[in-house]
C-alpha cells in the first residue's frame, strides 16, 4: 500500500473568528493511500488549540511510512488499531483513517454509508457558520449565504444583543457556539433569552474541564447543551452523557471515522443526541463526514462552503442544504490536482 502526503493552505472567503482566535487561511494535510489501482483520500487540518501543525502530522506519518506501506490492508478498523499502536496523534490518525475508509469503499465499489447499512433518504441539514465579527459583517455573511440553519459563534461582551440583531433579518434556525467563553451563570442567564430568539441549542458554553459548572447548567438551562471541546475521544462520551444533552464529534480530534462510529453507537445507547462537526476542512474531509449523516441528529459540515477555493470534488451541498452524493464509491473523493 502506497502512502502520499501533501500540505495545502486553504483560503477562506472571509476572516473566520471564534472566541479565542481568527484566521484567513486554513492549513491542512491530505493523505492518500493507494492499493490495487485505487486511491483513498483523507484529511486533517492544523489546529493551534491542540498544538497540531501540518508539518507535525507529516513528520509523525513519515516516521512510520515504511511500516504503512508494508501493512497488509484488509479493512479500516484493523488499520486504525495498527496506527493507534504506533502512538500517532489523533489528527494524523484521522487523515490516514479517512483515506483507508475511502480506499476500502472504492475497492468494494460501494459508498461508505451503504457499507454501514444506512440510507441517505433522510438526514439532518448542515448549519452554516457565522463567525464573530461586527454586526454588519455578520449580517452581510448571512445575506451572502441564505441558509435554513445558522451556527452563530459567540463569546463577546454583548452576545444576546448580537443574536437579537441577527434575528431581525432571518427566520432561520439558530445554533449558538460560545467556544468555552461563558461561565455557568452567563449560560443559565442567556439561555431563556436565546430560546425566545429561536436558538435551538448551545454548544460548549463553558471551559472544557468545567464539569461542576456544566452540572449546574444541566439542572437550570432551558436550552439543550452540546459538548464539543469536552468531548474529544471515545472515553469522553460517558462522562459527557452526565453533563450534556448531546455531543459534537470531530473526526480530527477523535482519530477518524473508526472511533466516530463507535462514539455514535455509544451516545445512542446512553440516550443523548449526536452531532458531527468539521474543522474547516476541504471537500475531502467533508465528504467523509457526509457518509455519517444518516446516523446523526445534527451536523455541521460547512467547511468547504467557507472556502474561497477547494482542492477536491466529492459530496456537494446545495444552497438549500440538500446533499448530493457522488457516484464514486468510498467517500467519493477525487483531488483536483
Amino acid at each position: 500500500m502506497q502512502v502520499h502526503l501533501k500540505k495545502y493552505t486553504l483560503p477562506l472567503k472571509h476572516t473566520f473568528s471564534i472566541s479565542r482566535e481568527s484566521h484567513d487561511f486554513q492549513d491542512t494535510m491530505i493523505a492518500s493511500l493507494s492499493l490495487d489501482g485505487k486511491t483513498g483520500y483523507g484529511e486533517a487540518t492544523s489546529n493551534p488549540y491542540y498544538k497540531i501543525t501540518t508539518q507535525s502530522m507529516m513528520d509523525e506519518i513519515n516516521a512510520i511510512s515504511s511500516e504503512i506501506e508494508s501493512f497488509s490492508f484488509t479493512e479500516p478498523e484493523i488499520f486504525h488499531a495498527f496506527l493507534v499502536s504506533k502512538g500517532l496523534s489523533n489528527f494524523a490518525i484521522c487523515a490516514l483513517d479517512l483515506a483507508a475508509h475511502d480506499l476500502y469503499g472504492k475497492l468494494l465499489g460501494k459508498p461508505l454509508y451503504e457499507i454501514w447499512g444506512t440510507s441517505i433518504e433522510n438526514y439532518p441539514t448542515t448549519n452554516y457558520t457565522i463567525g464573530i465579527a461586527a454586526i454588519d459583517v455578520m449580517l452581510a455573511k448571512m445575506q451572502e449565504m441564505p441558509w435554513p440553519i445558522y451556527k452563530i459563534k459567540l463569546g463577546t461582551s454583548d452576545d444576546v444583543a448580537i443574536v437579537r440583531k441577527l434575528r431581525e433579518h432571518t427566520d432561520a434556525i439558530f445554533r449558538v457556539d460560545a467556544n468555552c467563553a461563558w461561565t455557568a451563570e452567563e449560560t443559565i442567564f442567556n439561555a431563556p433569552l436565546l430560546k425566545e430568539l429561536g436558538v435551538q441549542f448551545l454548544e460548549q458554553p463553558l471551559k472544557a474541564d468545567d464539569w461542576s459548572g456544566m452540572e449546574e447548567v444541566m439542572h437550570h438551562s432551558v436550552l439543550p447543551v452540546i459538548a464539543d471541546e469536552s468531548c474529544i475521544v471515545e472515553s469522553d462520551v460517558e462522562k459527557c452523557a452526565l453533563h450534556f444533552s448531546g455531543i459534537n464529534i470531530k473526526l480530527t480530534k477523535c482519530g477518524g471515522l473508526t472511533p466516530a462510529l463507535r462514539m455514535i453507537k455509544r451516545a445512542k445507547e446512553l440516550g443523548i443526541s449526536v452531532m458531527v462537526g468539521c474543522m474547516t476542512e476541504s471537500t475531502v474531509g467533508i465528504s467523509a463526514i457526509a457518509q455519517l449523516i444518516p446516523q446523526l441528529d445534527y451536523v455541521d459540515m460547512d467547511g468547504a462552503l467557507l472556502l474561497k477555493s477547494d482542492i477536491a470534488t466529492g459530496v456537494h451541498i446545495e444552497p438549500d442544504g440538500k446533499v448530493i452524493f457522488p457516484k464514486l464509491a468510498g467517500s467519493g473523493v477525487q483531488l483536483l490536482d
